[in-house]
């Protein structure tokens, strides 16, 4: 047997106790996100969010002293590519796997970290499978879900613009939609005083809503709110109609509606106020939220064009504070570390997962109101209460 040379041993042996008996290497992030197809347009802008936060850390000396290594694949917004897409960061050694923001398109590949034993974080999925009930324990959401946006609806609507009667219209086209209603109803008939004067639906595709517009007029008195659960571009060609139709009242919806970009549909809209998590106007009430904005702007050529860019910042902000307190990217520890996190500080306000829950049922969000056709933040506002489990479940 040859004999190792003593003096190479020891060197060996003091790199080891210098690394900790291990060679330093990279925390690798995965995205398996879309670059093409409709889902692209989601998951372009909170990538983009949480490259910027990754540029940060790794300025600032990196994550337990080493640097994070980014690598990217493509969905190509197809749910079996999806899958393929996560194993194949997965086999490069991914040790958070960020996956798209719609569920059904980022659950393929969070299943895949879930077999793995990795941790997964949706980019700003907003339904409560998106987590422990639809992937598994290691799976996570940096968003608002949808049930909290709507109840944040019914609750400030209630306490500041006085709305008693309301009106709920479903676009029950998607999950997202069907989420803000439930969580609107559940908290408007708490509300003392509260009536839900008609309920009705339609597509996100359709055409016309002559007649759910025809049952609105004849209604006895005209409703305070209409409750307009939908997204683009069924929810500006809803707007334009309804008011087209004479109908003044306010109209509440989710923040999928946020941006200017689909305001031209409806020229000189008002009265219509959406919850959003940071402000892209450059009026949010945190002055470092504007400033990201500009970092945004500065990297990838445009301001942040919805409230959809900021979970992408917080998620890898979130990872990477469980990550030094876990001392460690395993993901048993991470997940630990995260499910510790109450009212955890970040830039676009305070978060919190539990072992039931790896979403926001919760959440302080900012109110942005439409006026003359331009958007701006009047208020924020955090439910008195959490959306109850069982009612997401249910949904």
């Amino acid at each position: 047997m040859r004999k190792l040379n003593p003096w190479v041993g020891a060197v060996a042996l003091g790199a080891a106790l210098l690394t900790g008996g291990a060679q330093a290497k990279d925390i690798v992030v995965g995205f398996a996100n879309a670059k093409s197809g409709w889902v692209e347009a989601y998951d372009t802008p909170a990538r983009r969010a949480a490259l910027i936060r990754i540029d940060e850390i790794n300025a600032a000396g990196g994550l337990l002293g080493n640097k994070i290594k980014v690598i990217e694949t493509d969905t190509k917004s197809d749910r079996a590519q999806s899958a393929k897409a996560g194993l194949e960061a997965l086999d490069a050694g991914a040790d958070l796997l960020v996956v798209s923001c719609d569920y059904d398109f980022g659950a393929p590949a969070a299943l895949e970290a879930q077999k793995r034993g990795k941790v997964s974080f949706f980019l700003c999925a907003e339904d409560i499978k998106a987590g422990i009930q639809g992937v598994g324990k290691n799976a996570f959401s940096a968003s608002v879900l949808a049930a909290v946006q709507g109840a944040t609806m019914a609750e400030w609507s209630h306490a500041k613009r006085n709305v008693r009667n309301a009106y709920v219209l479903l676009d029950n086209t998607i999950e997202y939609d069907k989420g803000i209603c439930t969580g609107f109803d559940w908290m408007f008939k708490q509300l003392p005083g509260t009536k839900v004067v008609g309920q009705d639906t339609f597509k996100n595709g359709d055409a016309s809503i002559a007649a759910q517009i025809s049952r609105i007029k004849a209604l006895p008195q005209a409703p305070d709110a209409i409750m307009l659960c939908s997204y683009i571009p069924g929810a500006a060609s809803a707007v334009r109609q309804i008011r087209a139709a004479g109908i003044n009242a306010l109209i509440l919806n989710g923040a999928a509606v946020d941006g200017s970009y689909w305001l031209d549909s409806v020229p000189g809209l008002s009265n219509f106020v959406v919850p959003v998590q940071g402000s892209i106007y450059g009026d949010d009430p945190n002055p470092k939220v504007e400033a990201f904005n500009k970092a945004f702007a500065a990297k990838w050529g445009a301001r942040p064009s919805s409230t959809y860019v900021y979970p992408g910042y917080v998620l890898i902000d979130l990872w990477a504070k469980a990550v030094e307190r876990a001392k460690s990217p395993d993901a048993a520890q991470v997940t630990a570390e995260l499910e510790k996190m109450k009212d955890e500080p970040t830039l676009f306000g305070p978060r919190t997962f539990t072992p039931q829950i790896h979403h926001q049922n919760q959440a302080r969000l900012l109110i942005s109101e439409i006026k003359n056709g331009k958007p701006g933040i009047v208020d924020q506002w955090t439910i008195s209460k959490p959306v109850p489990l069982e009612l997401l479940l249910k949904k």
